[in-house]
């Protein structure tokens, strides 16, 4: 190969690899030292030069320039220094070129396995600097196979590890299933970057809000808080300061399509959004939906509050084997202890005034009659203005019919 062929290669190198042509130089120049040190037995002091323009290749043994001459390796003395170059003065370090007729092909090999080492170093870090972009964030993955209990998932040009701490429970992981995956951490090893992704942290949940919904992208909305347990449940707050827009609303989407779309990536897990407000009330009542809260009394100095459901909804305030209060513990950040109406009336957990007192708030400020509730309270107080049997019987029918199908849904709630 001529030495025009060889910056051809090298300029083929750097747009197939991606490396700085300037590493690939440095590279051969390293390994073509140590292969004359190795294979010439010399203890100086060698510089190689490669001409980036034309390849021509240099080999100089550097010298000190001194008095008296204790190394021959190492120095020079003044007055040879100056048949070379009159300039030269003490301390000055000379290039004398010492380029061997031939490295011969133990020194070629030497110089051809420290370039390939140098080639697969500048992959690692590039690879590495591409990656380390993305910690903290939410990629899409390709599951590959298992390791053990690890699940091997393909990022790109890297293989990517979902430990089983990590893994959702009862998730099935098949061959080539994609799935989106939150980076916990890339480190640099000698085998290149390793990266540790996970299915359980709640910081997935917002980088998919973040995905499916531009309000929350771009600031609109902001994500308060996320408590979450990975499988089964998610809580999350969300907050705007523009009143033109509803975060609730914009999370959910029409008729519940973006919250759904997180759903169906996360396999049904169970996604609840309520709104964050500065009042700590107004939020843990909030948190506990889809229970309704008669009264909440706080106690700021041991963040713990006390909240008081209808003696019907406690165990859907309360969740199965505790969930909804356990996350709506989490969510809020305080210590939550839930008590029905009738409990709290026997224990004194509450005085009975602050309680009507909420009861009665609560039902004129939050509660909202549906569309069968209207259609119940209008036939019922038709029913009371009509005297005919016949029509009595007729509405007390329709009635109760609008009442059993509002006790099915109920029924349906609280499972």
């Amino acid at each position: 190969m001529d030495r025009v062929e060889f910056i051809n290669a090298l300029n083929q190198i750097e747009k197939e690899k991606g490396i700085d042509k300037e590493v690939i130089f440095e590279a051969i120049e390293t390994s073509l030292v140590s292969a004359c040190k190795k294979n010439f037995g010399t203890s100086q002091n060698i510089k190689v030069v490669i001409n980036r323009e034309t390849g021509d290749v240099a080999c100089y043994a550097q010298k000190e320039v001194v008095e008296e001459v204790e190394d021959k390796m190492l120095q020079i003395s003044l007055e040879d220094a100056r048949n070379i170059n009159p300039y030269f003065i003490i301390g000055d370090i000379i290039d004398i070129e010492v380029t061997p007729k031939n490295f011969g092909r133990i020194s070629a090999q030497t110089a051809k396995q420290v370039v390939v080492q140098k080639f697969r170093e500048a992959e690692r870090e590039i690879l590495y600097n591409q990656y380390i972009t993305k910690e903290k964030d939410i990629m899409t993955g390709i599951v590959q196979r298992r390791e053990r209990k690890n699940v091997i998932v393909q990022l790109g040009k890297i293989d990517a590890i979902l430990t089983p701490n990590e893994q959702i429970p009862f998730e099935e992981y098949n061959f080539m299933d994609r799935i989106k995956v939150y980076v916990l951490e890339v480190k640099q090893s000698t085998k290149g970057p390793q990266i540790y992704v996970s299915r359980t942290h709640p910081e997935l949940v917002k980088r998919l809000f973040e995905q499916e919904v531009p309000e929350v992208y771009d600031g609109t909305v902001e994500i308060k808080s996320i408590a979450r347990e990975a499988g089964s449940r998610t809580k999350i707050a969300v907050y705007t300061k523009d009143k033109n827009v509803d975060a609730l609303g914009a999370c959910v989407g029409q008729n519940g399509y973006r919250v759904n779309v997180i759903v169906n990536e996360l396999h049904g897990e169970k996604i609840d959004v309520i709104n964050w407000s500065e009042d700590p009330k107004e939020f843990i009542a909030a948190a506990l939906s889809p229970s309704k809260v008669v009264a909440v009394s706080i106690n700021e100095q041991e963040q713990s509050a006390k909240i008081v459901v209808p003696d019907h909804q406690l165990s859907l305030a309360i969740g199965k084997e505790g969930q909804n209060a356990r996350l709506s513990a989490k969510l809020t950040g305080w210590r939550i202890d839930i008590k029905s109406e009738t409990q709290a009336k026997e224990t004194n957990f509450l005085e009975y005034d602050e309680i009507h007192m909420n009861l009665v708030e609560n039902k004129q400020e939050n509660e909202t009659e549906s569309e069968q509730e209207r259609m119940l309270r209008l036939c019922q107080e038709a029913f009371a203005d009509l005297e005919e049997p016949e029509e009595k019987q007729e509405i007390e029918e329709i009635s109760e019919e609008i009442e059993n199908n509002i006790s099915e849904q109920f029924d349906e709630m609280i499972e």
